[in-house]
């Protein structure tokens, strides 16, 4: 296997270079913050509009970001003239809803992962995103960045070798009072938390065909950690393990035959990664730390999609999502976790 003299340059334009789109956001919590914040200082994207579930939230949001107009309910949002795309930011619990309004309203979506609760939930967006002919995406953004574009081509140039191994570890302490501990938003961290390194396990590895998890409650009632071990057609094994109870690595390892590539340090954010030889040789790769205004990537990507008249994005496509949730359903099956939804 030839290895790599210096790792390959991000392909990934610059945000501020894509096509200016007018936007709205349901939902003013914290995601919905850093995603604005993030637009307004790295891209040209204009947020015209936010929708909240009260108008006294939804002025209070839009005040302090500059927005034109604030909504006083989702409907409105979306039936917003003046609103090409409509980013998804409630609770997991309703990005199906609030993403299927959205797209009967006649606009395109972008929805914060997870993109639903359940497999059966997403291939419903998926199919009547199409039958809409309107652009639809999860906004699992790492894989929008350019960190994840240098790995992309890393993992295509075959440098590691045969893979074998994928370690993915997230986890996170919370306290009892944070809405990660709601049995009625889907708390615990399958859907918060998991999502990366199942995701990301499943953007190199394809789905497993051997899935082993269990999983520990939570003092509050939700499900506090799970552990799975997965298996793949390749003889391939990855181990995720995600959390709620304590603070663990987050961190993503992909091993080969040939060298071993590791993402520390939050590998969900912007930042460095490794690539090292089973020799010893070492390639590192370093990147601005700008943390969640990486989300400007993502956006940037949409508004090239849409102007380019696509209906989803290569980087995460619908079927990507759909397989995702797959997944998560199966773990949730073995360790007993069932959404309040779906009771």
């Amino acid at each position: 296997m030839t290895w790599l003299d210096t790792l390959p340059a991000s392909r990934v334009p610059d945000p501020r270079e894509a096509p200016s789109l007018r936007w709205g956001v349901i939902g003013t919590g914290w995601i919905a913050e850093r995603f604005v914040a993030a637009l307004q200082k790295l891209t040209t994207q204009q947020v015209v509009a936010v929708g909240s579930r009260s108008a006294a939230s939804a002025q209070e949001f839009a005040g302090r970001f500059g927005i034109a107009h604030a909504h006083g309910s989702y409907e409105d949002l979306v039936a917003d003239p003046d609103v090409d795309v409509v980013y998804v930011a409630t609770p997991h619990n309703g990005h199906r809803p609030h993403a299927a309004l959205a797209l009967e309203a006649g606009k395109h979506v972008l929805i914060e992962k997870p993109i639903t609760l359940n497999a059966t939930e997403a291939q419903e967006l998926a199919d009547l995103a199409a039958a809409r002919g309107l652009f639809c995406a999860e906004a699992l953004w790492p894989l929008f960045t350019p960190k994840f574009d240098v790995i992309r081509q890393v993992l295509d140039t075959g440098v590691l070798g045969e893979i074998s191994t994928v370690l993915g570890s997230y986890g996170t302490w919370f306290d009892a009072d944070h809405r990660i501990q709601r049995h009625d938003l889907a708390g615990g961290p399958l859907l918060d938390l998991g999502t990366y390194p199942l995701s990301l396990t499943g953007w190199v590895l394809g789905a497993p065909i051997e899935v082993v998890a269990r999983g520990t409650e939570a003092p509050s009632g939700v499900n506090g950690q799970v552990s799975a071990l997965l298996g793949y057609a390749s003889g391939a094994r990855a181990v995720v393990h995600t959390s709620i109870l304590a603070s663990t690595p987050v961190e993503l390892v992909i091993a080969g035959s040939e060298a071993t590539l590791t993402i520390a340090d939050g590998f969900s954010l912007p930042g460095p990664f490794t690539v090292v030889r089973t020799d010893g040789e070492r390639l590192d790769y370093t990147e601005p730390l700008i943390e969640y205004d990486g989300l400007a990537y993502q956006a940037a990507d949409v508004a090239r999609r849409i102007t380019a008249g696509e209906l989803e994005t290569p980087y995460r496509p619908l079927r990507e999502s759909v397989a995702t949730m797959a997944l998560i359903d199966e773990i949730r099956r073995q360790i007993g976790v069932v959404w309040d939804e779906e009771r």
